[in-house]
């Protein structure tokens, strides 16, 4: 036999071998896996989370929170403690003009009848924050959102209602196309956005039948992998599926802090294929998110950065941007969300530019309170509302009703007595009658928010990662903008790799039964 005719027969081998692969079969029953001539229970072949729009993925670990300098504000709010994040997803950079400018698009499309009025107006962000009584802004007022120069600059004077609601909304947008790029959804469903209103597409009102989406021609055919139990074509994804993701939200407060740190890339015995497993840097003193060490300097190839600016904020009382012919950050006001030198995580920004909001309802002391692995303040937990008839319904925007977790569904769980848990464990009891009075004593209430990372009219003590203050969810201001992060499911240490350790089996001496 020649090589020509071996080569044939070896491919035909190959072939033969791929077309009969042996089905994967349930460990637990012995059952195949998408076989339906085996009930048709179907494995998803989706093994890996794919990173969304705009996302870098964050492997998580332990970290000190909190203070890394001398609280000269003397607030004593970010007492320093080792605490545990997970890894997830967060924007590159800042939401900026453009992105913000998208959102209201869709909405003056999808939402145009005056009934929506409301709606379209609730989005906008406030212009007017950039006004000051003894300052001439007016040119920021009337430009900064709506001019190209200012594309991709970071949006400002949005709540954090309305950066919530932007996560919401790109959410939507992510997912509806990815079922379009799959055939899921007909693509012609998204060249008739006007006046669809209620009838938008919801990844909720989707995966729980709500919303009926007209498949393309792909889905139907027979290479489509979906399948019903009998073997036909399947057009309704879910979510086991593996090809919708997860919803895009605001940060928590620690990951926000532990992303900005971005101490990936500060391991003291760098090495290949974690060979240096267990070389930590909890307690690392890190200032400020561009660091490369301790010191605070980045060193080039061909010598030090050390003298340059590596963030936009206020040198000092009145230097906002240095002098004529040697500006020290070459920004008055904000910069374009990739200026400057992104951090170990490849996150731009991350000091100074804007504040940003994160997820976080603010307290002085939950530092201290929270749990140890993802520590969190501001939990209000919902579930489906299925009304009268026991059926989910959708509300005016297309979204899936939802309701509060009553104390009473709540009072027999052991990890969790209340449905609302805002003020958990924070001294705020209507039982002893210690409150905050709000507005009388304190200016923090259920509606304070956390913001981090200083801005461009910040001094250098808000630009430590470790920083915080806060804001009422419903205010807005020039200094305060947002970037949106991703829950990450499967393996913490990333896409190809397990999660766990696992070590090759030993030959044991067993004998066969």
């Amino acid at each position: 036999m020649n090589l020509k005719n071996l080569a044939i027969l070896a491919s035909t081998v190959s072939l033969f071998a791929a077309c009969h692969k042996k089905p994967e079969q349930s460990s637990a029953t012995g059952w195949n896996y998408n076989d339906s001539k085996m009930g048709g229970f179907q494995v998803s072949k989706e093994k890996e989370q794919r990173t969304g729009p705009g996302l870098v993925f964050v492997q998580g670990g332990t970290f000190t929170m909190g203070a890394t300098q001398e609280d000269v504000m003397r607030d004593w709010n970010n007492v320093p403690r080792r605490v545990t994040v997970n890894s997830f997803y967060i924007d590159q950079t800042e939401v900026a003009n453009i992105h913000y400018r998208e959102y209201l698009y869709w909405l003056n499309n999808v939402f145009d009848a005056d009934e929506y009025k409301p709606v379209r107006d609730a989005a906008l962000p406030d212009t007017l924050c950039w006004r000051s009584e003894l300052a001439y802004n007016e040119p920021m007022v009337e430009y900064y959102f709506r001019h190209p120069s200012y594309n991709y600059y970071p949006v400002v004077g949005v709540t954090w209602k309305q950066a919530h609601d932007f996560c919401l909304w790109r959410s939507d947008r992510v997912n509806e196309k990815a079922l379009i790029d799959r055939g899921y959804v007909n693509a012609n469903s998204v060249k008739n956005l006007t006046g669809l209103g209620q009838e938008n597409f919801n990844t909720k009102a989707y995966l729980m039948g709500e919303f009926q989406a007209t498949p393309d021609k792909r889905a139907r055919s027979k290479s489509n992998p979906l399948k019903n139990p009998n073997g036909t074509p399947r057009t309704q994804v879910t979510f086991e599926d593996g090809i919708l993701l997860p919803n895009y939200r605001l940060p928590t407060e620690a990951e926000w802090e532990y992303a900005a740190l971005g101490y990936i890339n500060q391991n003291p015995l760098p090495g290949k294929n974690d060979k240096n497993r267990g070389e930590e840097l909890i307690a690392n003193k890190q200032v400020y998110s561009w660091s490369n060490n301790v010191n605070g300097l980045r060193d080039t190839r061909h010598g030090s950065w050390q003298g340059t600016f590596m963030a936009n904020f206020k040198r000092g009382a009145g230097d906002n941007m240095g002098v004529a012919g040697g500006l020290n950050d070459n920004a008055v006001y904000t910069a374009p969300v990739n200026s400057f030198f992104p951090n170990g995580f490849g996150l731009y920004n991350m000091s100074g530019n804007v504040s940003e909001w994160v997820g976080d309802v603010y307290r002085p002391m939950t530092g201290q309170d929270a749990d140890d692995v993802a520590p969190y303040r501001g939990n209000k937990f919902e579930t489906v509302d299925y009304g009268k008839e026991g059926k989910a319904e959708r509300d005016s925007l297309g979204r899936i009703k939802m309701r509060n977790v009553t104390d009473s569904e709540s009072i027999r769980r052991r990890n969790y007595q209340k449905g609302d848990v805002i003020n958990y464990l924070d001294g705020d009891s209507s039982i002893t009658g210690i409150t905050y009075g709000y507005g009388k004593t304190t200016l923090i209430s259920n509606k304070s928010r956390v913001i981090k990372g200083g801005s461009w009219n910040d001094r250098a003590y808000w630009l430590s990662p470790g920083a915080r203050r806060f804001l009422e969810e419903d205010q807005s201001n020039s200094t305060v903008g947002f970037r949106c992060a991703m829950d990450r499911v499967g393996s913490p240490a990333g896409n190809g790799r397990q999660t766990g350790i696992n070590y090759k089996q030993r030959r044991q001496n067993t004998r066969k039964q």
